[in-house]
């Protein structure tokens, strides 16, 4: 009868996705936007980093001396524009999944533990989360990276270790409430570890939480990567970020404006997508809609 309800069950969630505008649009653009990441060796028409000072600042392809070798032009040093746009969804999206790979780890571990075993230790990991909310993200992270020195590696850990706080917050009011159901109940009285209550009971019944937060934690550290390598904090060049070519851009504003505005609307559309899913599957996954 379960393995029935099962099956019965998982049908229902893509429905409601297909009938989920935000979470349908912004799927489909994130899917796309992976995708492109993922096969960028393959659709760049150049090398990313390869400079030619002969062919430096050509307009794109809606311009009078556009050429047709560089379809979206080049910048200041002569590098092809589309092959730095597409080998910058790279960096955006790696940062992004990096951070919460370290975020997640940390926010749901703390929250995991102060929801289940309550009292002292929920109270020590809550003036944790307390204190890390009373910190700026930014500009501990400016401080931080400019010490650690600029780096992709340096920047990953240190925005890892700055927002765990939406995860442990999260993570535990669901173990809160989890932690006092029958199965858990049942689960103590027969002698089950704590390790298996918590990663193998209580955790998996809030991957749908979990994953709403992952969404929309995603598009806050996309926006932080491009701040920081917008100041010059973040990956070095000549590694393409859209952030950072922003910043190369911003000296030709008034007479090639191409140059930022190309990274800074496929920078809004990341972010866009990443919003709308998570937006919609919120609403999917939400207890009004359960």
């Amino acid at each position: 009868m379960s393995d029935v309800t099962i099956e019965t069950a998982r049908p229902s969630v893509w429905r409601k996705m297909r009938g989920n505008t935000g979470a349908l649009i912004g799927g489909t653009l994130l899917a796309a936007i992976i995708l492109i990441a993922l096969l960028a060796p393959l659709l760049a028409p150049h090398d990313p980093i390869a400079q030619d000072l002969s062919r430096r600042l050509l307009p794109p392809f809606w311009h009078d001396r556009a050429v047709p070798e560089h379809l979206l032009g080049t910048d200041h040093l002569g590098r092809d524009y589309l092959s730095r746009m597409i080998y910058g969804a790279r960096v955006s999206l790696g940062v992004g999944l990096g951070v919460i790979l370290v975020s997640g780890a940390i926010g749901i571990t703390l929250g995991l533990i102060a929801g289940y075993f309550g009292g002292w230790i929920d109270m020590v990991i809550s003036f944790a989360i307390t204190t890390r909310l009373s910190l700026p993200i930014v500009l501990v992270a400016l401080a931080a990276v400019a010490l650690g020195g600029a780096s992709l590696n340096t920047l990953i850990t240190v925005l890892g270790l700055l927002l765990w706080d939406r995860f442990a917050v999260v993570t535990r009011a669901a173990a809160q409430s989890l932690r006092h159901q029958e199965f858990i109940m049942g689960l103590r009285s027969i002698g089950a570890s704590r390790m298996r209550i918590l990663f193998l009971e209580i955790l998996p019944n809030m991957r749908a939480t979990i994953l709403v937060v992952v969404s929309l934690e995603v598009a806050n550290v996309i926006l932080l990567e491009a701040a920081l390598s917008f100041l010059g904090l973040g990956v070095r060049p000549p590694t393409p970020s859209w952030g950072l070519m922003i910043s190369e851009g911003r000296d030709n504003i008034l007479f090639d404006p191409w140059l930022i505005a190309l990274p800074g609307s496929a920078l809004c559309l990341l972010v866009l997508a990443v919003n709308l899913f998570g937006d919609g599957m919120r609403d999917i996954t939400g207890p009004a809609r359960k």
